[in-house]
């Protein structure tokens, strides 16, 4: 459940000064509580706060509740002592709703009234940019972290804001709150691609398990042959499954399915990364080299996978689905510049979900740079819009890099990977130094559509630097 905090703020001596002014601003903020709720949101309204006492009162409230975020409604002039307890109080990020009636006072409507204590009324219900810098220098000298929504109640701007602050805090809970599995081991000497796993969960807030091979053999030899044809008639339902493939390997790799399955659920996993070799022949070879079907099965279903153990992007691969932007994962194939495209693909796990047309599973002879053979899955991503999202291990600590393009048609490689074709608006060549002059590990997680903007707040939420390429 994600639950996120409102209050709006006044000022008391106003109410006997200034009849209906309060019923209208309380009005106001009714509103703004119940088009969050239209988001999906659970809403703690604290009501308007318009006295240190109330404010006390609010931020038990909000704090009792455990809100991710807390949105302040500014609705008049108040003074900064309503708002710095329910700040202190609460300990999340704030966002300031600075949000006018509408976006203009009628000037000439406004000045006929004639009653100055009427137009000051009116004005006052107009006047919530007076508050805005006041709360702002609080803010600042109390290390309080807060961001901006400037504009008025009806402005579709101001809402796509603030549903993309509710979106952000609903995937900033979830990354809090996922148990990540770690399957196997690093693939040997792939700097790039280690794990501070004390760093992932402090700046996540996750739990990461670390998993056995041993345990995952145990399930996949309790596996009944009813269980592996169910499975298999479920990869007949959502791959389009060569003729190629070899019956045996087909019920290999369900048999593993259904074993991952059980891993998942016995450990309540929300992702995962895995990696293995060992010795030639060895019994968890026979495994190992069955995975790709079922983890991307898991990938499809919400529980992203990511191989050669790469935490870091199994960690974006989880805030792209939760963003429901899918987040397949990939690295980078080849560059095209007589089209100016970066291709991107992986011999790994892929998000069905997010593909263009039917994912294949077919037969792979021999896993480039790994043990053994067996099935994988070809697809390319969905055609349009697309956001690629790396986890960056840097010398200071994690960042996101981020960046916008576009998965367009054209010839990709039929060698059993997903691969696709992405076009950048400032070109392959300066996207590709952009991109990897920021240091990031080789792979990346690619959803669909354009979220940049959803991510940047979510670092925001998390404390965490966010680059963003073109």
């Amino acid at each position: 459940m994600n639950k996120v905090g409102l209050f709006g703020i006044g000022l008391d001596t106003y109410w006997a000064q200034f009849d209906g002014l309060l019923d209208r601003l309380t009005g106001y903020q009714n509103f703004i509580a119940e088009t969050m709720r239209q988001f999906g949101a659970t809403v703690v309204d604290a009501g308007l706060v318009d006295s240190p006492e109330k404010a006390q009162a609010a931020g038990e409230l909000l704090k009792k509740n455990d809100v991710e975020i807390v949105f302040l409604y500014v609705s008049t002039y108040a003074l900064s002592s309503t708002v710095l307890p329910v700040a202190q109080k609460v300990k999340v990020p704030v966002v300031i709703l600075n949000l006018q009636p509408v976006p203009a006072i009628d000037y000439e409507t406004f000045n006929a009234l004639g009653d100055r204590g009427k137009m000051t009324g009116e004005w006052l219900a107009h006047c919530q940019a007076c508050s805005v810098p006041e709360i702002a220098n609080v803010f600042n000298r109390s290390g309080i972290r807060y961001e901006f929504v400037t504009g008025y109640l009806h402005e579709e701007q101001a809402w796509t804001e603030i549903q993309g602050w509710i979106e952000a805090s609903r995937v900033a809970r979830v990354m809090r709150t996922n148990r990540l599995g770690v399957l196997g081991h690093y693939y040997g000497g792939m700097l790039d691609v280690y794990s501070d796993l004390t760093q992932q969960s402090a700046v996540f807030g996750n739990h990461i398990e670390l998993l056995e091979m041993c345990e995952l053999k145990k399930y996949r030899d309790e596996v009944t042959d009813d269980e592996i044809q169910q499975k298999v008639a479920e990869f007949r339902q959502t791959f389009d499954v060569s003729e190629s493939c070899e019956k045996a390997e087909i019920l290999r790799a369900a048999q593993t399915s259904v074993a991952l399955d059980r891993l998942v659920k016995k450990h309540q996993l929300g992702s995962m990364a895995y990696y293995y070799e060992g010795t030639d022949g060895n019994e968890y070879e026979n495994i190992v080299t069955s995975v790709i079907a079922g983890n991307t099965l898991l990938t499809g279903k919400n529980i992203p996978v990511a191989g050669e153990c790469e935490i870091k992007n199994a960690q974006a691969m989880k805030i792209m689905d939760a963003f429901g932007a899918g987040g397949s994962f990939s690295e980078f194939y080849a560059m095209d510049f007589n089209d100016d495209i970066v291709m991107l693909g992986h011999d790994g796990p892929a998000h069905f979900a997010i593909a263009e047309g039917r994912v294949q599973l077919v037969p792979l002879p021999v896993y480039h740079g790994k043990p053994g053979k067996g099935l994988s899955i070809q697809m390319s991503v969905k055609h349009g819009d697309v956001t690629i999202l790396s986890v960056v291990q840097g010398k200071d600590g994690l960042f996101l890099l981020v960046a916008e393009g576009e998965s367009v048609s054209g010839p990709v490689l039929q060698i059993g990977n997903t691969n696709s074709r992405y076009r950048f608006s400032i070109g392959a060549r300066e996207f590709m130094d952009r991109w990897s002059k920021q240091g990031p590990a080789h792979h990346c997680a690619i959803g669909v559509g354009h979220i940049a903007d959803k991510i940047e707040k979510l670092g925001q939420l998390l404390n965490l630097e966010v680059v963003k390429i073109c």
